[in-house]
């Protein structure tokens, strides 16, 4: 049974995420929000084309089968399989993310994790050095973005390999110990670039975040 974002996580490792966090926020005046969603979007229209195409397989092989081409044969067995297919898609993750074409999932995801950095209040920090690192769990992305104070001083590629670091975690089964080593590369490269000031202060919540789905859908 795949786990969710309530749970991916152990209360240990929860812990250890906050502890990781609050270790890289003490040398640096930048925030770190890590944020685990179960999915970016809930992806209708291949919940949609899926049974279509299955039901319509379905009920032309019956129809074939019975001898009978009538459309009055051939409706009433299409619709009688799309809904269980429908529902079959949707019960299967591996299989409904394989009808969604690899550049909607990018997008969605992308979108997700805007809408979360807005949401968590990453855009009002101080020096515009706040740090998403979202982990979207049906999808198997990972998203990082970094406000205007800090992406502007950092290679894009050091971003990927960022991701990198949590997609391969997540792929070996070690999403905490590849999650606590993002967060504390991403401590590096505040303390570097933006380095702790005497009157900082901690301006956003620590904790891990988790989302049980998608909040903002868009699209068809």
């Amino acid at each position: 049974m795949c786990k969710v974002a309530r749970n991916f996580f152990t209360a240990e490792e929860q812990q250890r995420i906050r502890d990781a966090v609050q270790q890289a926020e003490s040398r640096t005046s930048g925030e770190i929000v890590p944020m685990v969603v179960d999915q970016s979007y809930h992806y209708p229209r291949a919940e949609i084309l899926g049974a279509g195409f299955f039901s319509l397989a379905t009920a032309l092989l019956l129809a074939w089968w019975l001898g009978d081409s009538s459309i009055w044969v051939f409706l009433p067995l299409f619709l009688a399989g799309y809904f269980p297919y429908r529902w079959l898609i949707n019960a299967l993750p591996g299989l409904k993310r394989r009808m969604i074409h690899p550049q909607e999932i990018t997008e969605e995801v992308a979108e997700k994790a805007m809408v979360s950095f807005v949401e968590q209040g990453l855009h009002y920090t101080r020096d515009a050095t706040g740090i998403l690192l979202l982990v979207s769990l049906f999808e198997r992305r990972v998203q990082v973005l970094a406000d205007r104070g800090i992406n502007a001083k950092v290679d894009p590629a050091v971003w990927q390999e960022i991701v990198d670091t949590v997609v391969d975690g997540l792929r070996s089964g070690k999403a905490c110990d590849a999650l606590c080593a993002a967060i504390g590369r991403c401590g590096d490269l505040l303390e570097q670039k933006c380095p702790r000031r005497e009157d900082d202060t901690d301006e956003l919540p620590n904790p891990i975040l988790g989302s049980a789905r998608a909040e903002t859908p868009n699209g068809p």
